[in-house]
């Protein structure tokens, strides 16, 4: 049986998807059979794994609503060990209201991804920013979370309010383990972006946040615009890096 692994953050903008993205494709370079999911309706998963442009993209709209199987909404990448669900179609609709009521069904998610973790090694699964209830089901139902941190000071007065968060899940989840914080966006060259880093290692337990930061480098923006996870695309470039070594640390934990 898979794990689950939650990718959450109060904000957005923090690097969510695209961790969630490149880890997906880091733990899958490493030889783990791992399925990304997207239950963000806004669909940005889709951008950034290396679909082929112009195909389908169906995903849990379409699975809920019957119109498609589940081995028919996992859809291939360009890695042979990474498959994707995508959010599907509700991605084109202006109104998420019927994919939130559906997703937040009870049982419904925990089932989805039991089902998935059946198929694979790893169940990595990209949320909607804050903790609404979609946010709250995916986390009933995950073994693990981690939560992207920006290296900048709006994203840092945002943690106590996940970190309670994630303590009230824990309540009616057991099971449920923080991994870690990861510090994402991180560049040197500015003092309030090392200042951040700075703060967190000396403000939070250090066994709460990972070793390494995620650096903003300019491979992961043009790997984003070409629609490529930075670990596929630039594998030497220090973000990609960065994104091998914790699926490393993360591989080992999740033994």
């Amino acid at each position: 049986m898979g794990k689950i692994l939650a990718i959450v953050s109060q904000k957005g903008g923090v690097g969510k998807t695209t961790t969630a993205v490149n880890l997906a494709a880091a733990f899958a370079r490493r030889g783990l059979r791992t399925i990304l999911v997207d239950v963000d309706p806004q669909g940005s998963v889709r951008y950034g794994v290396g679909l082929r442009p112009g195909l389908p993209t169906p995903g849990i709209s379409e699975y809920l609503n019957g119109d498609r199987a589940l081995q028919e909404v996992l859809l291939p990448t360009p890695l042979a060990a990474l498959r994707v669900l995508l959010a599907g179609d509700v991605a084109d609709r202006g109104d998420h209201a019927d994919f939130q009521r559906q997703v937040t069904q009870p049982g419904v998610l925990g089932e989805l991804l039991d089902d998935l973790a059946a198929r694979a090694d790893v169940v990595m699964v990209d949320t909607p920013p804050g903790l609404g209830s979609i946010v709250r089901r995916v986390l009933e139902a995950s073994g693990h979370a981690i939560v992207p941190l920006q290296c900048e000071p709006l994203a840092l007065q945002t943690t106590p309010q996940i970190l309670r968060g994630l303590q009230e899940i824990v309540a009616t989840n057991e099971a449920l383990a923080l991994e870690g914080i990861l510090l994402t966006m991180h560049d040197p060259a500015d003092p309030m972006s090392s200042k951040v880093a700075e703060y967190v290692r000396a403000s939070l337990p250090l066994d709460l946040i990972f070793a390494g930061e995620v650096p903003r480098t300019p491979a992961v923006v043009e790997a984003s615009a070409a629609g490529q996870p930075v670990v596929l695309r630039d594998p030497g470039d220090a973000a990609s890096i960065a994104y091998l070594e914790l699926a490393g640390v993360l591989r080992e934990r999740l033994k």
